[in-house]
């Protein structure tokens, strides 16, 4: 099975999403069983933060726990993405391999700067003991991981680790490989991603040889296939912006045969608490707004208020509304989805709303775009490669926490 994204410790709009990822890791091990899974491949972006929250990991380390008495013989193969830790995510790795957890969190290099890609090729077993695959498991590369063009140097490590993974198969096993990147030809989810911006460089252009049967990638929110059927991104298990309300949220099956792949097939993951849009595109006038909105679910007392709707409004104004908020709020006080994010897009010549709220929240921002804009104001232009640089490695410090 491929996932990826799981963003443990998420907030949307400062509300947590235990509930959600609890309600999926529940499916996903009901999952492991109903499909009798022999190795589950995680490609990075476990945690949502580099110093992720008690429960977090308490999700994390719970979900490996269970997989691991229901099915014994499982192999979780985890790589670490560009939002994980991976002195964190590596730390208990003597313990997690008790329960059949490999985790991969950063590349190593000799002190000629040779790639220890041993460390990267993991083999995956059935339920018999016999190995049925090999997978070359790169984790998110950094900057410090790579030297040169980032195209060329990142396509250079996976050439490393699948022939490293090579040498190691047998004929009659797979060869699969894992990342955590963008592949030219995926389309990005600008709500929620952080962007993978060094050295000017985001995305990485390349394909895979005909010899891997499978390629599990994980980064953008949003599952697709890049190029080839069995080049793939799972996406995440749940919606991590309200942007992406209508993404088709699931995991991927892979059955393997001999060397080759024998077929693929996707499972919806079920959706714990539902994303609601009025409208569902665009913004709307307000008195269509205040309408549609009369029109939702009533309040219901007896429901898991924690699991009502979350509310995405977006209201089309030409000109000052002094009640809107008011308006807003008698409409939605008996209605069953809560407000958690309220957009004013203003229409026609005006140019300021003075008593309209704001549209944007920093803390809803992006650092990397509160960068962009500032230096685009204080510099008309955009922000050069080596400023840009060193803004991610201060960025990754401040995540990391302490």
């Amino acid at each position: 099975m491929h996932t990826s994204d799981w963003h443990l410790g998420h907030a949307l709009h400062d509300l947590p999403r235990d509930r959600e990822h609890a309600g999926f890791l529940r499916w996903l091990l009901d999952t492991l069983d109903a499909e009798a899974i022999d190795a589950v491949l995680v490609s990075g972006d476990i945690f949502d933060a580099g110093n992720p929250p008690a429960t977090a990991l308490a999700a994390w380390y719970g979900f490996l726990a269970e997989a691991h008495r229901r099915r014994p013989h499982l192999t979780v193969v985890a790589i670490a993405g560009n939002h994980d830790s991976p002195a964190r995510l590596t730390a208990p790795a003597a313990l997690l391999a008790g329960v059949g957890a490999r985790v991969i969190g950063s590349i190593a290099r000799d002190g000629a700067g040779r790639l220890d890609a041993a460390r990267l090729v993991v083999p995956l077993a059935d339920a018999s003991g016999a190995v049925r695959a090999v997978v070359a498991a790169v984790p998110y590369l950094r900057p410090g991981d790579v030297d040169g063009d980032r195209g060329d140097a990142v396509r250079a490590v996976f050439a490393d680790a699948l022939a490293a993974a090579r040498a190691r198969r047998q004929p009659d096993q797979a060869l699969l490989a894992m990342g955590h990147l963008h592949l030219a030809g995926g389309e990005p989810s600008t709500a929620s991603e952080r962007r993978l911006t060094i050295g000017g460089r985001e995305v990485i252009g390349g394909g895979f040889a005909d010899d891997v049967a499978y390629v599990a990638l994980g980064h953008l929110h949003r599952a697709q296939r890049v190029g080839a059927d069995h080049v793939r991104y799972a996406g995440s298990p749940i919606p991590l912006a309200m942007a992406e309300a209508e993404y088709r949220h699931q995991v991927a099956v892979i059955e393997l045969d001999g060397p080759g792949l024998s077929g693929i097939r996707t499972l919806p993951v079920p959706r714990v608490v539902e994303l609601v849009r009025v409208p569902p595109r665009g913004a709307a006038p307000l008195p269509e707004v205040l309408a549609a909105l009369a029109a939702l679910p009533p309040f219901d007392p007896d429901a898991d208020l924690d699991l009502r709707p979350y509310l995405d409004v977006r209201v089309a104004l030409d000109a000052p509304a002094p009640r809107l908020h008011q308006e807003l709020e008698r409409v939605l006080r008996d209605r069953h989805p809560r407000l958690v994010k309220l957009t004013l897009e203003a229409t026609g010549d005006r140019r300021a709303l003075a008593d309209a709220a704001p549209t944007e929240v920093l803390a809803q921002l992006d650092p990397r775009e509160v960068l962009a804009r500032l230096w685009r104001r204080d510099h008309a232009g955009d922000v050069p490669p080596a400023i840009a640089d060193a803004f991610e490695t201060v960025l990754r410090d401040v995540e990391a926490g302490p």
